[in-house]
């Protein structure tokens, strides 16, 4: 049996958010869909679907400007579309793998400052990057860059 994948099970909960008359995640899950559909013409693919790994980096595309969409209009006040914006993002969430906590972070990095020693601010860009390229697809990288500048300063 073939596994079924991202794209072609978010093309099913369209279908499913159409039954339902779910208007938020229909919206949301088409506007994905668009966004595959583009990197496929970008690619000039005959695939009719991108594969997990393209899929979520677009998806982790979308949270990212959710969260600064999110950012800005609590700025500007705009209460109505923070909650649009909060839905969508919850939405989109739930296709991406679950993310290490700060505690677990913290821990990486603790370890590897232990292991290679606290880096001084002429070290810190290489030492941040061997950091994000460790923990690449399992941590968030706002919450690495918040933890490893907690523990260096």
């Amino acid at each position: 049996m073939k596994k079924i994948t991202l794209h072609k099970e978010i093309k099913n909960q369209i279908i499913d958010a159409m039954r339902a008359k779910d208007t938020l995640t229909l919206e949301t899950l088409r506007g994905l869909t668009s966004l595959f559909s583009y990197e496929l013409i970008a690619k000039k693919s005959s695939e009719p679907f991108i594969g997990d790994e393209s899929a979520l980096v677009l998806i982790k595309k979308a949270v990212k400007q959710r969260k600064d969409s999110i950012d800005q209009f609590e700025k500007g006040g705009r209460r109505d579309l923070v909650k649009k914006e909060k839905s969508e993002l919850a939405i989109l969430e739930k296709f991406l793998p679950e993310t290490m906590s700060k505690a677990d972070i913290k821990k990486h990095v603790e370890a590897k400052i232990k292991k290679e020693g606290k880096p001084d601010a002429k070290k810190m860009g290489a030492f941040m990057g061997a950091i994000m390229k460790e923990l690449k697809g399992k941590a968030d990288g706002t919450d690495v860059k918040e933890v490893v500048e907690g523990l260096i300063k």
